[in-house]
């Protein structure tokens, strides 16, 4: 197709991506009602839980499911929709798609097929818990949900380890007790947590501790486990008014944790350095340690 990705064709329809509230249904803005009410097609990741917002802003449209279980084909039947020049308005169960939520395939494949994509901002867990969670320095970097599986979780978080940016992590109730025991475990206890639990909620609550006290504090009472949760851990302190080394050594703890390409692969996407790059070094390490043995 000519053009530039995203443009759209003045017969095509626009994709929107429509950020909905995170608890609180007032939470939404006058301009993402305006587009869920004009649009052609509501696509949502639970059909229920929209209907419920819908309902109560006096919108009266049925979504269409969109979920991670069916996003890659439905994706083709959304480019299908804006090639007829219906508009479509893309949400989440809560907060913005394609943030830990179904909605990254679909734009991607829209942009790519020379679609117009529109996004319509509001409520996101992470930006909102950082708003309230004290720390001065503005920067953070958003990971999301840890890993599952143990290991995994433990090289993630150890490959963070010496970011001087605040972690900001989102984390299910029936998790949350590990990635907290894993988090302080890694980092040092004197760092900073703070646990934001139900945001907009009735029952919101929001704590800041040394890292340390953490574990012992979500015990102590059965009701700090429930709901939804962000974590935000604050950055490593700057060695000698510097930066940490970089990509090295968050490869450095992963190779002791993953085999080499998951190694190499997780330190490109939580640095952002070179892939060659990072492979010439992970095997010259693993050749230094098979030669030391």
């Amino acid at each position: 197709m000519d053009g530039v990705h995203g443009e759209g064709r003045q017969e095509d329809g626009i994709l929107y991506v429509v950020a909905t509230p995170i608890g609180n249904l007032d939470d939404i803005s006058v301009r993402a009602l305006k587009v869920l009410a004009a649009a052609d097609v509501i696509a949502a990741e639970d059909t229920r839980t929209t209907a419920t917002l819908l309902t109560r802003h006096g919108i009266g449209k049925r979504p269409v499911a969109l979920h991670r279980h069916n996003e890659a084909r439905m994706a083709g039947q959304v480019l299908q929709w804006l090639r007829e020049g219906r508009s479509v308005a893309l949400v989440s169960d809560a907060g913005t798609p394609g943030l830990s939520d179904p909605g990254a395939l679909v734009v991607a494949k829209a942009l790519a097929a020379g679609m117009r994509v529109v996004p319509v901002p509001g409520a996101n867990a992470a930006v909102t818990a950082f708003s309230a969670s004290g720390l001065a320095d503005g920067r953070f970097l958003f990971y999301g949900f840890l890993p599952v599986r143990a290991t995994a979780r433990r090289a993630a978080i150890a490959g963070l380890a010496e970011l001087t940016c605040a972690l900001v992590f989102y984390e299910a109730p029936h998790r949350i007790l590990d990635s907290i025991d894993d988090l302080a475990a890694a980092l040092p206890g004197e760092r900073t947590i703070v646990i934001a639990r139900e945001l907009t909620k009735v029952f919101e609550s929001i704590a800041s501790m040394p890292l340390q006290g953490a574990p012992a504090w979500m015990r102590a009472e059965a009701n700090r486990q429930r709901g939804e949760f962000v974590l935000i851990v604050s950055g490593a302190p700057e060695k000698d008014g510097k930066a940490p080394t970089g990509w090295e050594t968050t490869l450095g703890h992963l190779l002791g944790e993953l085999p080499l390409a998951q190694a190499v692969r997780l330190t490109c996407a939580l640095t952002g350095a070179r892939r060659k790059a990072v492979y010439e070094h992970a095997l010259a390490t693993v050749a230094m340690a098979k030669g030391s043995e």
